[in-house]
């Protein structure tokens, strides 16, 4: 009997449209950040941090860039993991040609310049949309890891190919290269992705969000009515290619440290957001985390409960994994095609009717 609309009032418009209009959901928000930012810190360590906290809080942010452009703007994109290569190699350059500038500062170059890169390759998606435009984000995603690949520049002519981020402080405290601390880089991530979903939230609730979702309805008849197509989807792009560019530069600098193009940002990385989006929610902004967090503790657990108390072989248990993905996507395809974020929906929606049927 907790979860009511009982006693909560509105008076004004602003107060009725809120991201939380029931003061439970606002207090169990801010007690969440309040935990992710003031005890998470305090308690987590260097295995925690690398095995579960970086990898969800970067790959959040690349499937909330990815949930503007496929679940808001209803653009295919299978060139995800080429953008986070931009975003890497951008942040790589921006630490090596101006080294006394913040680290926050190139991280977010990094993804501006990502993003004009995203604009260039999306102006396909004016004449081509569905499975050809799918076909065209992926031959993206192929130019781009073969281009760092091949051209000895990106990667300042170093003998092996990868690109290694320098050591950088921030405040004090050392946010890349070998002696990082731990809490130091899951705050330095948590800040960026607490500003990327606030940012993502307002666009997605704004005029601009509004155009995107209605192209994605129905592009004709929202040229119709005055939404501009060459706009919409050019912002999309670029708004969605400048959050997969920071999670780049992060993946890069703050989670790995040494690169490859082909292996950290191939093929296989473009599929494992478009999942977390899939199977998180398309179009919703806590789908993005839902689904980040549901591939990101998957092998873990699988590995806990397999590996270490089943003495299941390590690779049944990484062929696991595969074959639990891919059913989850082709029921969430099919049964909800929402995902995550709609189950738990529907779940809040009975809290509140609970006891009553209806």
């Amino acid at each position: 009997m907790l979860y009511r609309e009982a006693g909560d009032f509105k008076t004004s418009y602003a107060a009725d449209s809120q991201t939380f209009p029931l003061r439970l959901d606002r207090w169990g928000y801010w007690i969440i950040l309040a935990v992710a930012v003031f005890v998470v810190p305090l308690v987590i360590n260097d295995y925690w941090v690398n095995a579960i906290f970086l990898p969800f809080l970067i790959y959040a942010i690349a499937a909330l860039g990815l949930n503007i452009l496929t679940g808001y703007c209803g653009q295919v994109s299978l060139g995800t993991g080429g953008f986070m290569a931009v975003g890497a190699y951008s942040c790589y350059k921006l630490m090596t040609s101006f080294p006394d500038i913040n680290i926050a500062i190139h991280v977010v170059l990094s993804g501006f310049i990502t993003a004009a890169v995203g604009m260039l390759f999306g102006l396909p998606s004016l004449r081509i949309k569905g499975f050809y435009l799918a076909v065209a984000t992926l031959a993206a995603q192929f130019f781009l890891t073969w281009l760092f690949n091949r051209v000895p520049w990106f990667y300042n002519y170093s003998a092996s190919g990868q690109i290694t981020a320098p050591e950088r402080t921030l405040a004090g405290f050392r946010i890349t290269g070998p002696e990082t601390q731990a809490w130091a880089t899951y705050l330095f991530c948590l800040a960026f992705l607490i500003a990327s979903a606030w940012i993502c939230r307002n666009l997605t609730r704004g005029a601009m969000g509004r155009r995107w979702m209605a192209i994605r309805d129905m592009d004709i008849a929202a040229e119709i009515i005055g939404v501009n197509p060459l706009r919409a989807k050019l912002s999309a792009f670029g708004v969605s290619s400048f959050f997969v560019g920071i999670a780049g530069a992060l993946f890069f600098a703050v989670y790995l440290g040494a690169v490859e193009a082909n292996e950290a940002f191939g093929i296989n990385k473009s599929f494992l957001v478009l999942f977390m989006v899939i199977i998180g929610g398309l179009g919703s902004i806590f789908g993005s985390f839902a689904g980040a967090a549901f591939l990101v503790l998957l092998p873990v657990a699988l590995k806990v409960l397999g590996s270490d108390l089943l003495g299941m072989p390590t690779d049944l248990v990484a062929h696991l994994n595969l074959v639990i993905v891919g059913a989850l996507i082709m029921f969430f395809l099919i049964v909800e095609p929402h995902g995550l974020a709609q189950m738990w929906r529907l779940t809040k929606e009975k809290l509140r009717l609970w006891p009553f049927p209806h």
